[in-house]
């Protein structure tokens, strides 16, 4: 009996049950990130909580490995954490209400300096430029924050978020020995052991990504206010503090802050001590990149700065700036589960086969 030639070649069927694959996960993941968006309520406590208790996990182990109770260490830890958030944030709004006019003059003269010296067309001035930016800022804002916000103020809003996440942080910390069984309970039938692993994959991705930042972003803020203070450039206090926020956000934000202090200088200060400026942010980022970076974040995941890029665009264009703050932590999370995924649900340094 003569076989049935198929329609189709080999490679061709092939080609077609990828695509498939891909049309399938490319229309799970759309679904997801529209209910992320339609429950933003909800899912923005829950990830600034996972983000805090990936940053504050280690703090709790220490403390429950010393014998002290796991609710006892939580709201230790959560209270050290507003202690430390709060401190920090008095400072970096002190500063930058300190020194923001300064800072915004040194802009202005700059923009002027800039404008005159490159030839930029009769009758433009830095005024113009100025109500232009504020324009389309308050354009993108309107359009980051608008989905967020919708029906209920800004300081509201945030005053409940943060609060909410910190209960939530609170609860993760105090719970947290009972993820595995959770994974357990929730998984389908055979797939707990791997669906605890990719989780806890996850989490690690997470947590190294929140420590190595952090600990990054305070070196780079230290490091960029001295040399800045040394060069004399008004405002650096305010700077350095730019420079610390800026830091959670990838590449973007070190340009960003990088960009302002040598634009303060080149108006306070001239070109020569402009220039002196820019050296220092420039060997920050040489310091970052090829010390701190590997040294630090060596045992987390590693991501090509065109991905962080992608995903710092994907996170603006639906959230704004919470958006660009949580897609990289998110990135590393899917990274570290395609990771373990790879490995078969088995560390690498696991033994082969049954133990």
């Amino acid at each position: 009996m003569q076989t049935q030639k198929p329609l189709l070649p080999d490679g061709a069927r092939r080609t077609a049950a990828w695509c498939g694959v891909l049309l399938l996960v490319a229309g799970v993941a759309a679904v997801a990130v529209w209910l992320c968006i339609a429950l933003k309520t909800a899912v923005t406590p829950v990830l600034l909580a996972l983000l805090g208790t990936a940053l504050l996990g280690p703090v709790h182990r220490r403390m429950t490995t010393h014998g002290v109770n796991r609710s006892v260490a939580a709201f230790v830890t959560c209270a050290l954490l507003v202690a430390v958030v709060g401190g920090a944030g008095y400072i970096v709004v002190s500063s930058l209400v300190e020194t923001g006019d300064q800072i915004v003059r040194s802009l202005k003269d700059a923009g002027q300096w800039v404008i005159d010296h490159f030839g930029a067309a009769d009758g433009t001035n830095v005024d113009d430029l100025a109500a232009n930016a504020r324009k389309l800022i308050s354009k993108f804002g309107a359009s980051a924050a608008g989905g967020l916000l919708t029906g209920i103020s800004l300081v509201g809003s945030l005053v409940a978020t943060s609060v909410l996440a910190l209960l939530l942080t609170f609860f993760f910390l105090r719970d947290s020995d009972r993820a595995a069984r959770l994974a357990h309970t929730v998984a389908p039938r055979g797939t707990g052991d791997m669906v605890e692993a990719m989780g806890r994959r996850a989490f690690e991705a997470v947590e190294g990504f929140m420590r190595g930042t952090t600990l990054i972003a305070l070196i780079d803020a230290v490091c960029i206010t001295v040399g800045l203070l040394i060069l004399r450039v008004p405002g650096a206090v305010g700077l350095g503090a730019l420079v610390l926020v800026g830091a959670y956000i990838p590449y973007l934000g070190a340009f960003i802050s990088g960009a302002v202090a040598v634009l303060v200088a080149l108006a306070d200060r001239g070109f020569v001590i402009a220039l002196w400026a820019l050296g220092v942010v420039l060997a920050v980022q040489v310091l970052e990149g090829h010390i701190l970076q590997p040294m630090i974040q060596s045992r987390t995941v590693q991501m090509h700065p065109a991905m962080i890029l992608i995903a710092l665009t994907a996170g603006a264009s639906v959230a704004g700036i919470l958006g660009m703050l949580l897609a990289v932590p998110l990135c590393a999370a899917v990274f570290g589960i395609l990771g373990e995924l790879r490995n078969g649900g088995r560390r690498p340094d696991a033994p082969e086969g049954p133990v």
